[in-house]
């Protein structure tokens, strides 16, 4: 075991670091995974990842760093159609079908009037949807991440952050999942090729030292 840890710390203890222009994605903080009637129920590990995340919102707001909240929708009439492949395979999918409460974003999370918010189909926040162009544009040059689940539409996002050119951090206290080893399994390969995880601490200690710097630029 040693000997592969030696591997692993030699091939991917590389660190990517914070960019100047940072933006926080809060990703599919969703009612159903607080919902103990629904089947993508998270529990603890949603719940903890909730917490995290509004304490880095809150700091990312004081330092002028931009926020945006994703949410996954399907319009009620198409059955699904437009979730294609996705929503035929992941049959819970159901459960933010238009109108649905478990749709809707988590109590505590309601988004500000100055927080863009992304609609998606499919687990990158990146995906089908205008984020990659609207970061560009702004001159955003990292994204941080935050969300659920770990496995699923947080790990597709890093993945799709870096490929798009933008350095990527994800926040593990801030991320969650239904069970501990798909979390640490995939906070580990994300560390490892995509992205640099890091705390809460780390992560707000970072936008305290933007100080307001990071929209002004």
């Amino acid at each position: 075991m040693s000997n592969l840890q030696e591997n692993y710390a030699k091939a991917y203890s590389n660190k990517s670091g914070y960019g100047r222009r940072p933006a926080l994605v809060l990703i599919d903080f969703a009612h159903a995974y607080f919902d103990p009637d629904c089947v993508l129920y998270g529990d603890e590990g949603c719940k903890a990842a909730l917490v995290s995340a509004l304490r880095v919102r809150e700091a990312a707001h004081a330092a002028g760093v931009p926020v945006i909240l994703t949410e996954v929708t399907y319009q009620k009439g198409l059955g699904g159609r437009d979730g294609g492949r996705f929503f035929e395979k992941a049959l819970p999918l159901q459960s933010f079908m238009e109108g649905e409460s478990t749709a809707r974003f988590a109590d505590g999370l309601t988004p500000r009037p100055d927080e863009l918010v992304v609609s998606k189909q499919y687990p990158s926040a990146f995906f089908g949807t205008s984020l990659a162009s609207t970061l560009t544009a702004a001159g955003h040059d990292s994204v941080i991440l935050t969300g659920l689940t770990t496995s699923g539409c947080v790990r597709a996002s890093c993945v799709d952050s870096m490929s798009h050119g933008f350095k990527t951090i994800v926040v593990a206290d801030a991320c969650g999942d239904r069970h501990k080893d798909p979390h640490d399994a995939n906070l580990f390969d994300m560390n490892a090729k995509y992205a640099d995880v890091v705390s809460e601490k780390d992560i707000i200690d970072y936008l305290g030292s933007l100080s307001g710097s990071a929209a002004a630029e």
